[in-house]
């Protein structure tokens, strides 16, 4: 492997450690609530690591799948994971598709829409490129509330630094129920439905927990980056005395919710 090759590699685990194990535990409750009728293409809009889109190939919700994704990293991490045959990766914009009216039977996007630039366009591009009767649906993360890894995270950094505030993700569009219902309707899609889905993730440690975020990786990651030794340390202090306050050092849970929405292509 050579080092520039080597080097995207690190980047993507990196992702893994820190948000990818969310997507694995998160995507069969997400394939669950859009209730696919099984059978056909998918295709998986901002397809990342390739969570939702190996998810799926595990059921019977798809014959195949096409992930496309913005990074080419993701995409060729991505593509090494799938099974030849049934997973294609390639590098895409959702507000541009490169495929053919009704291509899919159904398309699906996880933890994706909030960080697309025109929404509405990439809403409409699926819409287009799926069949009549398919089924459109996406999810995101409830940061103001729900994503309990990133909301100790941030309350601790901002009342250290009130500055931090403007980074925190729950600025960020379309991260709750009523927008995302909205975006949906808009888009002239039938039959829209909306709903909360949970899990949990196990941390064998407080420091299990806080390494991830020396990695650089989202916001978060590169808030922490920004910092130096002593601010870093007073911000693990306070999250320590959060998740552990007995200091005993034994395993962290927490809570992750997202906001699901999905419809019918008319």
């Amino acid at each position: 492997m050579n080092p520039e090759n080597s080097e995207m590699f690190a980047r993507e685990q990196n992702y893994e450690q820190f948000m990818g194990r969310w997507s694995r535990l998160l995507a069969p409750e997400f394939i669950e609530f859009s209730e696919l009728s099984p059978g056909g293409r998918v295709l998986d809009v901002g397809s990342g690591t390739g969570a939702l889109s190996l998810a799926l190939l595990e059921g019977e919700s798809c014959e195949e799948v096409v992930g496309i994704d913005p990074s080419s990293s993701f995409v060729n991490f991505a593509t090494d994971q799938g099974p030849e045959g049934r997973a294609t990766f390639e590098v895409g914009d959702a507000q541009e598709l490169r495929f053919e009216d009704d291509s899919f039977a159904h398309c699906l996007s996880l933890l994706v829409v909030n960080f697309i630039p025109d929404p509405k366009k990439a809403i409409a591009e699926m819409t287009r490129v799926a069949q009549q009767g398919g089924v459109i649906a996406a999810a995101v993360w409830d940061y103001s509330d729900g994503m309990q890894m990133l909301r100790v995270f941030w309350d601790e950094a901002i009342a250290l630094d009130p500055s931090a505030d403007a980074r925190d993700e729950r600025h960020m569009p379309y991260c709750n129920e009523n927008d995302l219902v909205d975006l949906w309707r808009s888009a002239g899609l039938q039959q829209v439905e909306s709903a909360s889905l949970s899990i949990e993730q196990r941390f064998d440690s407080f420091d299990a927990y806080w390494q991830p975020f020396l990695l650089g990786t989202g916001p978060a990651g590169a808030y922490v980056a920004s910092l130096n030794l002593e601010q870093q340390v007073s911000l693990r202090k306070r999250l320590q005395a959060r998740l552990d306050p007995s200091g005993e050092g034994g395993p962290v849970v927490l809570e992750a919710r997202v906001w699901a929405v999905k419809g019918i292509v008319p």
